[in-house]
């Protein structure tokens, strides 16, 4: 089963943030096989972090919690609040076998929070920018409860029309970049 994790920065946590990157990276080292994307989100100076992303293949709602919670990063409070949801890898790939590369271009997660009937399920037709895209699930999968997507775009509102405005409750647009150990 495939999970989205949204972990969302408390105000003013960078320096804890900071203070404890090897722990993250070597819990996050733990997962390394199951990862489908991870990287951090970005204020709007492209260098501050206001979250961070991961969407991993787990076995169960409860092992996705045990994921999302035991993470060095929120244990020690650096995080607001967690969004966690099963998730489709529509795209069947990772992002490391995204044909853009790691770098290069403006990356964003949209985040497309439902309001009634499913929107969005099928890929949009321009793939090649589409790093990570599907729709967020409940835990018994039945239920739509949103979309969320990595994707390289020009800009935040290209970035938005990959969904369809007017199926949502809220679209949410936040700079990303590919994140993990560096090389």
């Amino acid at each position: 089963m495939e999970f989205f994790c949204y972990h969302r920065d408390r105000p003013s946590s960078v320096a804890l943030r900071d203070e404890l990157l090897e722990e993250h990276w070597s819990y996050m080292d733990r997962y390394s096989r199951q990862m489908i994307a991870r990287g951090p989100t970005l204020a709007g100076d492209g260098d501050t972090p206001t979250g961070s992303v991961h969407i991993v293949d787990l076995p169960d709602p409860a092992a996705a919690r045990v994921f999302a919670f035991d993470e060095p990063n929120y244990q020690a409070g650096v995080y607001r609040d967690v969004l966690l949801r099963r998730w489709r890898n529509a795209l069947g790939r990772t992002m490391w076998d995204f044909p853009g590369g790691r770098t290069g271009g403006n990356r964003y997660l949209v985040l497309g929070l439902g309001a009634g009937q499913a929107a969005d399920l099928a890929v949009p037709p321009d793939r090649d920018e589409l790093i990570a895209y599907g729709p967020l699930l409940s835990d018994d999968g039945a239920t739509w409860l949103g979309t969320a997507v990595l994707v390289r775009a020009p800009d935040p509102d290209k970035a938005r029309a990959v969904l369809t405005p007017d199926r949502y409750a809220d679209i949410e647009v936040h700079n990303w970049q590919f994140g993990g150990r560096p090389s």
